[in-house]
């Protein structure tokens, strides 16, 4: 039988946690009723409870530390910023422990897949919007990102 406290079921977060451990997962969320959970390897694990239909967004219950990345203020300014088309996990290679699709100082030609993002279990690549050099790769393996996030400067 499962803990209970307060309305928090520990062993649900339990089972949460051995699923993202199972699949290599960095996060997941259930939602019932007006309860969500979720649990996160970047942020441990958070609990929020809030009604589903709230007009306002739900704010973390810990604050997530990220992985320090290249000045992300200046690369949303440069102009050859390739940007997250998409919400999703930035994934590096085709594979884990495959060689990355692209380093910093390689020549991309138009098309050429920079990376991946997964969003919905789906692999999306996202392709060279023009022909250059690869001045800076502004994400980390298996990374969240944002829609608009800037991800590679190809110049």
């Amino acid at each position: 039988m499962s803990e209970k406290k307060n309305g928090i079921d520990k062993g649900l977060i339990r089972d949460l946690a051995d699923i993202l451990n199972d699949t290599d997962l960095t996060e997941i969320e259930v939602e019932q009723d007006d309860l969500r959970i979720r649990v996160s390897r970047a942020s441990a694990m958070q609990y929020v409870q809030a009604p589903i239909a709230a007009a306002a967004p739900v704010a973390a219950a810990a604050p997530v530390a990220a992985a320090p990345v290249a000045a992300p203020v200046a690369a949303a300014d440069n102009k050859n910023a390739v940007t997250a088309p998409m919400v999703g996990t930035a994934y590096l290679s085709p594979a884990p422990g495959a060689k990355a699709f692209i380093e910093v100082g390689a020549t991309v030609k138009e098309g050429q897949t920079l990376l991946i993002i997964e969003a919905m279990k789906t692999m999306n690549q996202i392709p060279a919007p023009r022909s250059g050099k690869v001045t800076e790769i502004l994400v980390n393996d298996a990374q969240p990102v944002e829609y608009g996030q800037p991800l590679v400067i190809v110049e």
